[in-house]
């Protein structure tokens, strides 16, 4: 069973920048499609960053342009640069691949100030 552990959340003022990363246990993270998700307070979880095995990234609309998502297959690691940061980006971030195969992580709490 792969284990996703989220970090790098914080509070950062409207325009800041914050760096989150996820490490994945077991060789599986390199053949998989993964994902950023988050969820804000009363919403749906929501995929706002994908990226595949070759490091094709999409994007949701709502962060395009301001986030980047990246991964090291050789660490097991997920990345999310996000600048530019607005308001209505504080919510909870997750990893998980993109078919959400694997047990949800705890998550990082991201809460951006106006």
């Amino acid at each position: 069973q792969v284990q996703l552990v989220e970090s790098g959340g914080g509070l950062v003022q409207a325009g800041g920048s914050l760096r989150l990363s996820c490490a994945a246990s077991g060789s599986i993270f390199v053949i998989s499609a993964m994902g950023w998700f988050r969820q804000a307070p009363g919403k749906q979880r929501e995929m706002v960053a994908g990226i595949t095995t070759g490091s094709s990234p999409n994007y949701a609309d709502s962060v395009r342009g301001r986030f980047t998502i990246s991964r090291d297959n050789a660490k097991n690691t997920l990345y999310l640069q996000m600048d530019s940061l607005k308001p209505e980006d504080t919510a909870v971030y997750y990893c998980n691949s993109i078919l959400q195969r694997f047990k949800w992580g705890q998550g990082t709490q991201v809460t951006v100030s106006s």
